[in-house]
């Protein structure tokens, strides 16, 4: 059941703020939480806690925070033999503030994510031996992601691509794609169609499979998820919470995506799974601090079971 994750790590800078910030605005904050994120590291993190066996491949800089996020992975349990230092980069940082609302806007330094090649990415190729699920983003060069979707699929593995921070991708990436996982953000701009609606995410994601993906998951926060294939769409409602704080919610969603997939269970019983983690992250500040166990999930799933949910074992 591995769960190989190729993609960024930073060091994230949290602010609370009475609102988000407008174009040539400045806003007053309150508190600053210092913490390790990156949407590859978060992934690879949720993965683990929702029990995946789980192997990171990303570049970090020759500094103190890549050393503490390195260390943080793998005491986590996550294999960190692809997390390869670049000496000439420094590790990438993200600024983020959040509302009171808990919603978030995020600006991100990549630092050596950036510096992720085609070429590291082969090097690491042995690594993705025995991998169920590969689980790409879009905080790395594009033609490094584009090499490690190809080599999933060439290794049997399952491929799954969230498309974030939102960015045009071509043909080529679409082909190698198992699973698109966009929010409604990132669907719009993919599909050049407006995303603020459950109909609306099945009209993008139909865009989407015509570009050679072969099935599309739209998160919708509080409106769920959307699961679009040929012929056929479904829609998994949110798990009602009281957020405080959206950040890496759509990374604890995929990547307890990726680990429930990993164990081998069918798309459509993995996602209520994802939607649960992604509520309970939602709950807590923070990026990885925030990211739920298998226990926690499980429970919040039993707790809505009366409605015919089933929760995994």
């Amino acid at each position: 059941m591995a769960v190989v994750v190729v993609g960024s790590a930073n060091l994230d800078y949290t602010v609370q703020v009475p609102r988000l910030p407008g174009p040539g605005e400045t806003v007053l904050g309150t508190g600053l939480l210092t913490s390790h994120g990156g949407k590859g590291a978060n992934q690879a993190v949720a993965a683990r806690r929702a029990g995946a066996a789980v192997t990171f491949i990303g570049k970090r800089g020759a500094d103190p925070p890549g050393e503490a996020i390195a260390r943080r992975l793998a005491e986590e349990g996550i294999g960190t033999e692809g997390f390869l230092t670049d000496p000439a980069a420094p590790t990438g940082a993200a600024f983020i503030a959040v509302d009171p609302a808990g919603q978030n806007q995020i600006v991100v330094a990549p630092g050596a994510n950036a510096a992720l090649t085609a070429d590291d990415l082969l090097a690491c190729l042995p690594l993705l031996k025995g991998g169920r699920v590969l689980l790409a983003q879009l905080e790395t060069p594009l033609a490094t992601m584009r090499e490690a979707l190809r080599a999933g699929r060439a290794a049997g593995m399952v491929s799954i691509l969230n498309p974030a921070p939102a960015a045009p991708v071509g043909p080529e990436i679409f082909r190698a794609v198992d699973l698109l996982v966009p929010n409604e953000q990132e669907a719009a701009l993919l599909a050049d169609r407006p995303v603020q609606s459950v109909a609306e995410a099945g009209v993008a994601a139909a865009r989407l499979l015509d570009f050679g993906c072969k099935a599309v998951l739209v998160t919708l926060g509080s409106q769920g998820a959307l699961l679009v294939r040929r012929g056929e769409a479904r829609h998994f409602p949110a798990f009602p919470v009281e957020a405080v704080d959206a950040t890496a919610a759509g990374d604890a969603f995929c990547g307890v995506l990726a680990a429930a997939l990993a164990e081998g269970r069918a798309l459509e019983e993995a996602i209520p799974f994802a939607c649960a983690a992604g509520a309970l992250t939602c709950t807590r500040r923070g990026a990885q601090e925030s990211l739920p166990t298998r226990d926690a999930v499980l429970a919040l799933m039993r707790r809505r079971a009366g409605g015919g949910l089933r929760a995994p074992a």
